[in-house]
């Protein structure tokens, strides 16, 4: 199973794609960023962001995605700013007919390393550990949407929590 992870920001998206084919075992395919500079209007940041996704489908494959929750903060403006990036994302998986699966930060690190209130530096420590990589070769930015795939994949493949997967967007 490959899963396509996808932390959404309009200025800095952060995408982690694994393959998984047995419970706990898996392995990063890629990771990294979609960046937009601060500088572009929101439009043009929508269109790299639904490109960059079309690209990392064309590329890997995915059998699913998972993507963060939406959130409510403070600041309307910036909820509003963060609901277009997802759009532009999830506009862009439809296209490819990628099934898509909604978990909040903490579900996603709580299932996939075992602590919700993980950081961004923490879960990427565990992942090198885990794979044996370098933590220098895993953006901090990618490091959410990794928990993200590895969760929906344990989900999935562990036998009597596949009931908790949902359904997909």
């Amino acid at each position: 199973m490959i899963v396509l992870g996808i932390d959404p920001a309009i200025r800095t998206t952060g995408y982690g794609v694994i393959r998984c084919n047995a419970p706990g075992k898996f392995e990063i395919l890629d990771c990294g960023v979609i960046a937009n500079a601060a500088k572009l209007p929101h439009t043009e940041c929508l269109r790299r962001l639904a490109g960059g996704v079309r690209e990392l489908v064309e590329t890997f494959h995915p059998d699913c995605a998972s993507i963060e929750e939406p959130f409510m903060g403070r600041n309307a403006s910036t909820a509003i700013i963060l609901g277009m990036a997802r759009g532009g994302i999830l506009t862009a998986l439809a296209e490819k007919a990628v099934p898509t699966y909604a978990y909040s930060p903490r579900t996603a690190k709580r299932s996939a390393f075992g602590s919700g209130s993980a950081t961004k530096e923490q879960v990427a420590v565990l992942i090198a550990a885990e794979l044996g990589i370098r933590i220098e070769q895993i953006p901090l930015d990618s490091t959410d949407a990794l928990a993200l795939a590895v969760c929906h994949a344990q989900l999935a493949l562990y036998p009597g929590l596949a009931v908790k997967l949902g359904k997909p967007l």
